[in-house]
């Protein structure tokens, strides 16, 4: 087979490398990385957790970029393109930059057969190892004991809040999959808890391997009034703080866990409280509670568990009065649709459902079936594009329209660009 010569390519090449019905081990990802010599020599972050990672990460990024540090962040998945998952000083690595990352890859495996996400997450994190970076950040996948950036000893671990999901790989509880993300923790190394009632499997972890762990309402607190925020951990505290410029009231939880992870990186990465300020104020990440204004308002968010669907009822019914409001939903078959939907279908009047370019997807007409008696449906869509389409076309323009579910969804509708949202009834 000739080599590959486009990012395409290479995607390509790894999906057909992927092993079916493979057991979980870290074990090809060590072997590949030692050949690689893969290794940091500036501070690591790794975030787990079920809901907030990406936002926390956003955060890190941000913040540390306004202290003037060089960062280099690896997320996933991506909404529209892959390079999304690879960002230096803010900017998407070009694909162009990212392919002898990839060839690299393949060299060092050998006969090591490698998962799509494994070979992938081994090439970027190559890329950003040989990155003239201060900071490194490194959001987990999937779990995090058996997750391809667990091979990286972090020198700070964060874990958001947890909830189920996932519940065939990670396990049928909060206690199972919160000994999951406590995978990523480290003995003698910071381990910093956002989540306000963490499990109980995670603490034992955290006990068991001697971490220094750090959680909200012990170690760190934060409090504020409508105008202004405050936050103290055991040694730094910061005063008059705008709140961020991600929405939901879910994102100052996640700052409060992100101004732990800087106090516990203080002495390697010091931080000003203008930068704290700064980073707060800036920082942008699509599909999380992202409002683009217009008529209709279009909301767009990754939420696609009970949990996180739960904080977007709560984000979207403090968001003011509104006529009706059309959902596009989308979503993979294992997730608990039946939670997903019983926690939006109090504020929705009309349901957009879609299917998606994913096998393990629902598919629309399956997820009507799971829609309740009292739930008006409005059409099933063959992409998340045309039920968009087909949402502003029956809205008025004081309605809103909230796409959710999948990263696939809601990168569904991102594709062409940020829609524009003036309804037929408003032009």
């Amino acid at each position: 087979m000739p080599t590959p010569t486009t990012l395409d390519e290479w995607l390509a090449h790894c999906e057909r490398l992927h092993p079916p019905n493979a057991e979980p081990t870290l074990e090809p990802v060590r072997r590949v990385r030692e050949r690689l010599g893969l290794s940091f020599a500036v501070p690591v972050v790794t975030v787990a957790g079920t809901n907030g990672k990406g936002s926390s990460c956003a955060m890190l990024e941000a913040i540390a970029m306004q202290a003037g540090y060089r960062v280099g962040l690896y997320s996933s998945p991506h909404l529209v393109h892959f390079e999304e998952r690879c960002r230096v000083n803010g900017r998407h690595l070009d694909a162009t930059a990212l392919l002898p990352h990839f060839q690299a890859v393949e060299q060092a495996r050998g006969d090591v057969v490698l998962s799509y996400f494994q070979f992938t997450t081994l090439a970027i994190m190559r890329a950003l190892s040989m990155a003239p970076l201060d900071l490194v950040i490194l959001e987990v996948g999937l779990g995090g004991r058996l997750d391809a950036v667990n091979v990286v000893d972090a020198d700070c671990a964060l874990i958001t809040s947890i909830d189920l999901d996932h519940v065939e790989l990670l396990g049928p509880d909060r206690e199972s999959i919160g000994f999951e993300k406590a995978g990523i923790l480290r003995a003698n190394r910071p381990a910093v808890i956002s989540d306000p009632l963490p499990p109980d499997s995670v603490l034992r972890h955290a006990e068991t391997l001697g971490a220094d762990l750090r959680r909200v309402g012990r170690d760190f607190v934060h409090s504020g009034d409508r105008q202004q925020w405050a936050w103290r951990g055991r040694s730094r505290r910061y005063n008059g703080l705008a709140y961020p410029a991600l929405r939901g009231a879910n994102q100052l939880v996640n700052a409060s866990g992100v101004l732990a992870v800087f106090e516990a990186l203080h002495e390697r990465l010091p931080i000003t409280a203008q930068a704290v300020r700064n980073g707060l104020a800036t920082v942008e990440l699509q599909g999380r509670f992202q409002i683009l204004p217009g008529q209709p308002v279009l909301v767009l968010d990754v939420a696609h568990n009970p949990h996180a669907v739960a904080t977007l009822a709560l984000n979207l019914d403090q968001m003011g009065f509104y006529p009706r409001t059309h959902a596009v939903f989308g979503a993979m078959r294992d997730k608990d649709i039946d939670g997903i939907v019983q926690k939006l279908q109090p504020l929705v009047d009309a349901w957009y459902l879609c299917d998606l370019p994913l096998p393990r997807a629902a598919r629309a007409v399956d997820l009507a079936q799971q829609l309740p008696a009292a739930a008006s449906l409005a059409g099933c869509f063959a992409t998340p594009s045309l039920a968009l389409q087909a949402a502003l076309e029956a809205a008025d323009p004081a309605d809103r329209i909230v796409v959710f579910g999948s990263f696939l969804c809601v990168g569904g509708v991102l594709k062409e660009g940020v829609p524009r949202t003036r309804s037929a009834h408003g032009s």
